[in-house]
């Protein structure tokens, strides 16, 4: 699939999870395309010191370290202790002299804090130089309590601008960016979801398909007529209050596959 990614112009290759490393054969995989980037979402309870030593001799795939805040939100969502590992670990990706990042759940509880100067500046001291800000978007009726409200949501936009200008990194936000490349980039307008079980989807949040990579190329697949109804109307996906338009258009999107 990666192969036929490549053919047709693909760039960067996100692997996500779940936890990518209980499959640690991704990284021999990573290593026959090294014009790809990999981001790798972990949640790095598995970046042994021989991993690392992988990744260091394999620069395009970039460890992205999953953070929710300081110690007491992480460990309360990831586990006890676990802040405290993502720490010595992003020491040793910085010793080994590894570019990674980290990626940060945006809520309405915590967008304050990790938008915040002291918060990426204590990043930036351990070495972390990429950002991901993957705004809170529901996957399923009745969880929609922690979505930013809309005065969160225009406030975030300002303090990522204001981060961009005053520390040296590379801030994204997801899916808020979209707006400035003309909306919603799903369905294969800018980028594709490949679920755990191979079917084609418009993207991690919105989890309809009508066709399978075990069935036909990736070629073939982004053809098909639910995607394609997508990105026909592209121009009436724009950002909503929840981040995403795709979620909130979940009846429609439901629908196309009727």
């Amino acid at each position: 699939m990666i192969a036929e990614a490549q053919e047709l112009g693909t760039s960067i290759v996100m692997i996500a999870g779940g936890e990518p490393l209980t499959r640690p054969e991704v990284l021999e995989i990573t290593a026959d395309f090294p014009g790809i980037i990999f981001p790798l979402f972990t949640n790095g309870v598995l970046l042994t010191p021989e991993m690392i030593g992988r990744l260091r001799r394999q620069k395009n795939v970039v460890p992205v370290l999953s953070l929710e805040g300081h110690q007491l939100e992480t460990d309360e969502r990831r586990g006890q202790g676990v802040y405290a590992h993502l720490l010595s670990t992003m020491a040793a990706l910085r010793e080994s002299n590894c570019f990674f990042g980290t990626s940060l759940t945006v809520t309405k509880h915590n967008v304050e804090m990790i938008t915040s100067p002291e918060f990426i500046s204590d990043l930036i001291a351990t070495g972390c130089k990429i950002f991901f800000f993957v705004d809170y978007v529901p996957v399923q009726e009745g969880t929609e309590e922690l979505i930013l409200t809309d005065e969160q949501r225009r406030a975030e936009i300002e303090r990522l601008a204001a981060l961009r200008a005053e520390f040296p990194g590379l801030f994204v936000a997801f899916p808020g960016d979209e707006e400035m490349y003309g909306g919603c980039l799903a369905a294969g307008r800018g980028f594709v979801h490949v679920s755990p079980e191979g079917r084609l989807e418009p993207c991690p949040f919105s989890p309809f398909s009508d066709i399978s990579l075990k069935d036909v190329s990736l070629r073939e697949a982004l053809q098909s007529g639910f995607l394609k109804k997508i990105r026909e109307n592209s121009h009436s996906l724009t950002e909503t209050r929840g981040g995403c338009a795709l979620w909130a258009r979940r009846e429609w999107v439901s629908s196309l596959l009727q």
